[in-house]
């Protein structure tokens, strides 16, 4: 197995990204299986995860713009699956937290507002590619997290 194959299938999440409507959701629903794996961790283990695998996912994404070129294409979705991490880490995973997070990530990523649509032209590359979802992950997670608290 080549290289660019190995990249191509994890920063399009398995393929997921090739579907030819909504590839953003598609990867994000990729990312769901990690989260449920992720939940039985103790939350200094899924901290050190989610800080390793930020470079690792801005690297594909980076690779991945160079061998589709293509600047951020909608194939590349490991940066969904990184921000539907961030949404969902440290909480139970059941359906209220599941189905509030991923559509609170979803609508912030689709939508962009400030300070997510800032971050594409702030950082450059795969950095770039993977910061927008990142940013929209932690908002999403502290959306979640007030309305957990007072629902």
């Amino acid at each position: 197995m080549s290289k660019k194959t190995v990249i191509l299938f994890l920063a399009t999440g398995a393929y997921a990204g090739n579907m030819p409507f909504a590839p953003g959701t598609w990867g994000t629903l990729v990312g769901l299986p990690l989260c449920y794996v992720l939940s039985f961790m103790s939350w200094p283990f899924q901290f050190m995860i989610l800080i390793a695998f930020m470079p690792i996912a801005a690297w594909i994404c980076g690779s991945g713009e160079i061998y589709l070129e293509t600047k951020d294409p909608g194939a590349i979705v490991i940066d969904e699956i990184a921000g539907i991490m961030v949404t969902l880490a440290f909480l139970p995973f059941n359906y209220i937290t599941v189905i509030a997070g991923f559509l609170l990530f979803r609508c912030l990523d689709i939508i962009k507002p400030f300070p997510i649509s800032k971050a594409e032209t702030y950082f450059q590359g795969g950095t770039a590619v993977l910061m927008d979802d990142i940013i929209a992950g932690l908002i999403a997670r502290l959306i979640l997290e007030i309305l957990l608290r007072f629902v």
